[in-house]
């Protein structure tokens, strides 16, 4: 019997692991990793979140894509399965965009989105 590896949570794209590199180089304090999590609130229930992380929870999932370190909320990890977290840049605005197949919708003003947890059969164990 083999084991498949798991699937990481969350993956990056080449522009948003660049875009983190760049800002870490420059942080004021030495960090370990940026993280990622979601939060409840604004007009469709929940929102992303990202800090900088000076140190690893004992519970935090790591994934480490593209030379970067993620480190997510062990509370947002069933809401991030199989996201990608990319970066666009365009005349009037740039910002990390999560690509999230859990999303089930998003409020006009892009700043908060619904998303439904992984089911335990969608994993595929």
């Amino acid at each position: 019997m083999s084991i498949r590896p798991l699937a990481k949570a969350l993956t990056l794209s080449d522009a948003a692991a660049q875009r983190v590199r760049d800002i870490m180089s420059n942080a004021e304090k030495p960090v370990v990793g940026l993280r990622v999590g979601v939060k409840n609130g604004g007009c469709a229930g929940m929102s992303y979140t990202m800090e900088w992380a000076e140190e690893i929870g004992p519970y935090d999932e790591v994934v480490e894509d593209k030379g970067v370190k993620v480190l997510i909320d062990p509370k947002a990890v069933m809401f991030l399965l199989g996201t990608q977290m990319d970066f666009k840049a365009d005349k009037l605005s740039s910002g990390f965009v999560f690509n999230n197949p859990n999303q089930t919708s998003a409020c006009g003003c892009g700043e908060s989105v619904a998303i439904e947890p992984v089911k335990a059969d969608q994993l595929g164990a």
